[in-house]
């Protein structure tokens, strides 16, 4: 019987066979290309979407007409609402709301919602605000401002007038645009009777014709049935005179 083998001096029976050799972790390569053209893809789409996004949106605040308003009419701020639009190239052509249009005269008619051409206004010149007198009964319900009006002289006390009966009826304003009406009365105690005052533009060297030609009659308004028409009548219009109020 053979006695077992000693181990070397200085070995270990437990020692583990040696493992594969460690390998360095390499840091990250930031300059890597394709991280690089990743980066640019991204920043691109951003750009062109912002682009996109900011050409979409071009819009510039301009005055639109709140109503339909007659040529001659003398602007005011409540004829005005702001608006922003789209225009491109001819934004120039129309009144930015940076500007300050009121007290500037209608070359032409203007409908409501239409954006306001800076080629539609002009100097007031010598128009001159005239206010009328006129019996409510004679007064059309839906007069207002901008409308296109002409005013009748009729020889009636019914209508309103202190001259004696008779002398016919005259046109003594035509195709003026109003530029205000006051004291009209909506309530239970108003009548036929109250005054409303009706105020048209005219060429200040016609208003005094315009009030020797009442001659203390009555008056009567008639509106036109568009805020375009501007051709006077070349008389009376049949039925323009309204009968009198009843008691």
């Amino acid at each position: 019987m053979s006695a077992p083998t000693a181990a070397p001096s200085g070995a270990r029976a437990d020692t583990a066979p040696p493992g594969p050799a460690a390998r360095r972790v390499r840091p990250p390569r930031w300059l890597d290309l394709r991280l690089v053209l990743g980066v640019l893809l991204v920043l691109g789409s951003v750009l062109v979407g912002a682009r996109v996004v900011t050409a979409a949106d071009a819009t510039v605040p301009v005055w639109s007409a709140a109503g339909d308003l007659a040529a001659g009419t003398v602007l005011s701020d409540a004829d005005l609402v702001p608006v922003s639009v789209r225009l491109d190239d001819v934004a120039e052509a129309y009144l930015a709301t940076s500007t300050r249009p009121a007290g500037r005269v209608l070359a032409r008619a203007v409908r409501a919602g239409e954006l306001l051409p800076r080629s539609v206004l002009e100097e007031a010149g010598d128009l001159v605000q005239l206010a009328l007198p006129v019996q409510a009964g004679y007064v059309p319900p839906g007069l207002d401002r901008g409308q296109v009006v002409d005013v009748y002289a009729v020889a009636d006390p019914v209508v309103g007038g202190s001259a004696p009966t008779g002398g016919g009826v005259d046109v003594v304003v035509s195709g003026a645009p109003v530029q205000a009406v006051t004291g009209r009365g909506d309530g239970v105690l108003s009548t036929a009777t109250s005054t409303v005052q009706v105020v048209v533009a005219v060429a200040a060297e016609d208003a005094a014709d315009v009030l020797a030609s009442i001659r203390g009659r009555g008056l009567v308004v008639v509106v036109r049935n568009s805020v375009e028409a501007t051709a006077g009548p070349s008389g009376p219009a049949a039925g323009a005179v309204p009968a009198g109020p009843t008691d």
